[in-house]
């Protein structure tokens, strides 16, 4: 009976520094990311989109035409305007997360401090959980931090505030988690700068798949429909997007003139389903286990 006792207090003392330690890593991980120099680039390019949309929207307020609109078509120019530049915004986010996790993995190979890390009794997967969770917490911030100042940018330039700001931004923090947790897994396969360029180019071509999609379904046009749908399985980056568009933009507005705009590429017609939700969810757990897989595996 003691032994049994015993055998289970050591299990979850166990299971307690291994939390210890993922949370460590992860403090670590965080710590680095905000010295490295593309936390600097990340904040020039906000920075640098905040002032420009701020100009932007203040000359929309001043044109006449803006005026004259109707409270819906109003919106409905607005929640255009807004998906457009948040998207530019997604685009930081990307290019900031992929070319940052190469060099947090990658790059701490190749100069042998993962060895020395190692060399102490820690689990190669505890090692790669805490460096993730470092990245999405550092992904996340970024994200809810500049979404918001956009959010509040539009609010005082054209008195907009996006309907679901919460629902938009966590999901524009999953498709930066989804992104990040790709360039882990071509991190552990290639080099730093190699890994990537992969994930922006993927991310890229995703999205160019989603717009084609989009004017297939404008089109009535299956077959190139399609193409949207599969892209969006093969890499959910696009389809959370797509869900976070619908939760910046006025739903009355796109009501109203929605079917005038189909097919348009800062539109999105309906919100995410649960399944899908689900699914971007368990692609990323498969591609962490995959990454995890390979790390095992990596000769260092």
């Amino acid at each position: 009976m003691l032994l049994l006792l015993f055998a289970g207090l050591m299990r979850s003392l166990g299971r307690w520094l291994v939390v210890g330690t993922v949370v460590t890593v992860a403090g670590l991980t965080l710590r680095e990311a905000s010295r490295r120099r593309v936390l600097w680039a990340l904040a020039g390019l906000t920075v640098a989109l905040l002032a420009l949309s701020a100009w932007g929207f203040s000359r929309l307020a001043g044109e006449s035409e803006f005026g004259t609109m109707t409270s819906g078509q109003a919106r409905l120019v607005a929640s255009q305007l807004l998906n457009l530049v948040m998207f530019g915004m997604s685009l930081i986010a990307a290019l900031g997360t992929a070319f940052l996790t190469g060099p947090t993995l990658s790059g701490e190979t190749e100069s042998g401090i993962v060895l020395a890390v190692l060399a102490r009794p820690i689990r190669r997967s505890t090692l790669l959980l805490g460096k993730w969770l470092g990245l999405v917490v550092f992904g996340t911030g970024f994200v809810v931090v500049a979404g918001l100042a956009q959010c509040l940018v539009v609010l005082v330039t054209v008195d907009y505030w996006p309907p679901q700001p919460v629902v938009a931004l966590a999901l524009l923090a999953g498709q930066t988690t989804v992104l990040l947790t790709l360039g882990l897994l071509l991190s552990t396969a290639i080099s730093p700068m190699a890994s990537g360029v992969v994930a922006v180019g993927l991310f890229g071509a995703t999205w160019i798949a989603g717009v084609v999609g989009g004017i297939g379904d404008a089109l009535g046009n299956e077959g190139v429909a399609r193409v949207g749908t599969i892209s969006r399985m093969l890499l959910p980056t696009d389809g959370l997007w797509r869900g976070a568009m619908h939760a910046f933009q006025d739903p009355a507005g796109f009501a109203e003139f929605g079917a005038a705009m189909e097919g348009f590429p800062f539109l999105s017609q309906a919100p995410l389903t649960a399944t899908y939700l689900v699914w971007a969810a368990v692609w990323t757990a498969m591609v962490w286990g995959l990454a995890a897989i390979s790390f095992q595996r990596k000769d260092l």
